[in-house]
Formats: C-alpha cells, structure tokens, sequence
C-alpha cells in the first residue's frame, strides 16, 4: 500500500517559513450574507451545509458551528441561495432580503424507499464502487477548471491554538478523464505560529492546500482505492439517503479482518442516478500504532515518540450543469508526542480544510505563473500582516472560523497592535 504523501509529517526541532507579499485586487461592489444553518426540529447547527448564489458558481459551506458568511457581488441581487444539505429538503431564498445574522432552518427530508429495495441493489456494494470510480468520464467535469479555494489549517495543543493558516488560492483542476495532475497557485495568505505554545517542538505539515485536494478520491483514487487495493476492503450498504429528493446510496466500508496494514474505514455516499460519488466519510486504521506512525512522521527526534491516535478525512462534491466536481474537504489529524524521561506527553491536533467557492470553464488555457504555483511538497508560506487588516481578503468567500478560531484570531491582533505601539514609541 503507497504511504498517504499528501499528509506526511516531519517533526522538526526548527521550522523555516518563507515570505509572500501578494497586492490586494480591486474589490468589486458585494452585499455580505451572514447567519446560522440549523435544524427545524432539533435546532442543531448543521455543519458543512452547502450555500450556492443560483445560476452562479458562488459557494460557500457552514463551518463547525452551522454559520457562514457569503460575499456576492451586487449584480446577482435578484438570484436566489440555494441552500442544501444531505438527508435535508433544499432551501431557496431571495438574496435581496438576506443579510447579517440570517437563522436559516432546514427540514428534515424522508426518503421514500417504496420503489427501491435496498436489499436488492442493482449491483453488489463492491460493484457499485467499482463502477462509480470508473464513472469519471460521464458524471464529472471533462473540462479543465479554474477553481477559487479558501484555506485553512490549524495546529492545536491540546485545546489551544499554536499555529493559525489561511489562504486564497487558484485550483487549476484538470478533466477527470485526464492522469494530468492538479495544480495550485497561491493569491493570498497569512500565519501566525506561538512557538511557546508549541515548546520546543513544531509540526511542518507538508502539502499544504494539496493534502486537501487529493482527499479527492475520484481524481486520485490511487491513495485508497487503486484496482488491487479495492479487494481488501469489505463492503456492505446501510439505510439509504437524499440530497434534494435525490436517491442517495450509502455504502460502509472497512479493511477485512486478515489484513493487517493500516487502511481505511467509513462511509460513501453514491447518487443513485449518475452513480456518482457526492461525498465520503472516512478514517484511518491507526490501531498499529508504529506502522500508521510511519504514515505521517518522516523525521523526528531520537527521544520522541510519536503516533496518531485519530485521522479523519471528509470530501464534497457539488453538481453544476449535470457535472460532478470537488467542493470541499476536511482532515483531522490528532497525534500524542512522548518525550522519554518527561512525565507527561503532549497532544497536538492538525486540522485543514479548503473550499471552493467559485469556479470557471477558462476560454483559453490560463497561463501559470511560476512564482505563485505551489508544490506538493510546499508548506503554507508565511504572512502576519493580514490578521489586522479586516479587509485583507477583499472580496472573496472564506470558511467562517469557528469560535476558538476567532479567539485566537482576536489574540493575534492584540499581539500585532502592541508590537506596532511599541515601533511608534
């Protein structure tokens, strides 16, 4: 089984960061949407619901605590927010009576089963995964795409923020008919790193923004599901559900008793009319504690121990003109770090996730610039400056922070205003 490179880790004494500095672009007339997706009945935020301006590619998703906010340009003021969310009835509203602090309540959505006997499928689960993987061709993007992302990456001890990441960037998303690879060009972005919360001890997380693009698994099945991986999994179907009234099967998988690598678990979710996969819920067996450490730990100290005790990976897809392509995804690394002769360990939790949140079929093919294209092997370059300017990213969407976020965003401000008065004096 091929290491997940995506996602490997070098725990290093020393971090090198490099710096960009990006011009700010004009910034065009927008009307700010704000507010709280929740549940009708239970209340319940409801997290990473999809928000797209109707007849546009302007997306945003909810983040850990139901809210968003969505920045669009006026010219689309007559359009409607489409708002949807698996297992829920879709929701349309009117853009021109939106505004901040909107409750947005959606219902729960019963899938009528009546027509379908899920005890007897079209296909076996195996099949049926089979199939979708070899569905790329027909049921998503056959067009090279120029995708704009939002960014996010954080590094926790134990409950508090030690390092914070984000930026802008531009997906140039090839077919997924092609084996041309992705490339990624960086336009905006800023971090903040409190080493003295870190110790001595710091995390380069390498890939970046690429760690979250090859979670999508039907453009780089090769990570999970490659033709000789696929017979090590068991597959079984679970309860059918919906998007939008839309038939969607739910299949678990898990690696089968015999094999003893660590592989993966969790849960696709298959459009029963494209046969598409829309999204997939999924862990990694870390159970072994040293070979899943050799996953993710390149390099370390002598006298460290390291292993990952959780890594979860959610990925999104969203439909446009009857094309599947990626929208979002989610990884959740958490690791305990031993130093041999101290009392205690450490626990550090890496999060990431990116979303897009606007998209275009380029005319002509777009002319990269060298400088700005990330490698697979990049680490998000630095860039402080940006957390105390509030309109830093202008007019582009990003993924509300959640509250511990946003306290540590606040903490960094206060830090950049004292060190500026300190500069004045």
């Amino acid at each position: 089984m091929k290491n997940n490179k995506y996602i490997k880790f070098s725990i290093l004494c020393f971090v090198m960061f490099s710096f960009l500095t990006v011009q700010a672009q004009d910034t065009p007339a927008i009307k700010e949407v704000s507010g709280q997706v929740i549940d009708e009945d239970s209340k319940d935020e409801l997290v990473f619901t999809d928000l797209v301006v109707d007849g546009t590619n302007i997306s945003t998703v909810t983040n850990s605590d139901g809210e968003f906010l969505l920045k669009i340009p006026v010219k689309y003021l007559d359009r409607k927010l489409i708002i949807t969310h698996l297992g829920y009835e879709r929701k349309m509203l009117n853009i021109i009576d939106l505004g901040e602090d909107e409750k947005i309540k959606l219902t729960p959505s019963i899938t009528e089963l009546a027509t379908v006997n899920i005890a007897t499928p079209p296909f076996d689960a195996r099949t049926l995964v089979r199939k979708t993987l070899r569905n790329k061709s027909t049921a998503y993007n056959d067009k090279n795409a120029l995708m704009t992302a939002f960014y996010r990456e954080t590094i926790r001890k134990r409950r508090k923020n030690a390092s914070l990441s984000e930026a802008v960037v531009k997906i140039h998303k090839q077919p997924y008919s092609s084996l041309s690879k992705d490339h990624i060009e960086l336009i905006r972005s800023r971090k903040n790193t409190n080493y003295n919360r870190l110790d001595t001890l710091a995390l380069k997380l390498q890939g970046g923004p690429f760690s979250n693009l090859y979670t999508d698994l039907v453009k780089y099945p090769e990570f999970i599901f490659t033709d000789g991986m696929i017979d090590m999994y068991d597959f079984n179907y679970e309860a059918s559900t919906n998007i939008n009234k839309n038939l969607i099967y739910v299949i678990n998988f898990k690696q089968k008793p015999t094999i003893k690598q660590p592989m993966y678990y969790g849960k696709l979710y298959i459009d029963a009319n494209t046969l598409a996969l829309t999204s997939a819920n999924y862990n990694l067996n870390v159970r072994n504690k040293e070979l899943s450490s050799r996953m993710f730990v390149r390099r370390k100290p002598r006298r460290v121990d390291v292993h990952p005790t959780e890594a979860t990976y959610k990925v999104k897809y969203r439909t446009q003109n009857g094309r599947w392509h990626y929208a979002y995804s989610n990884i959740g690394l958490t690791f305990k770090v031993n130093w041999k002769g101290k009392l205690f360990n450490s626990i550090y939790t890496l999060n990431s996730e990116m979303a897009v949140t606007d998209w275009e079929i380029p005319e002509i093919k777009v002319a990269k610039e060298r400088e700005k294209m990330l490698r697979p092997t990049t680490i998000l370059t630095e860039q402080t400056s940006g957390f105390s300017d509030p309109e830093f990213w202008g007019a582009y969407n990003i993924i509300e922070p959640e509250k511990s976020i946003e306290n540590a965003i606040r903490k960094i401000k206060k830090q950049l205003d004292k060190s500026a008065k300190k500069e004045e004096s």
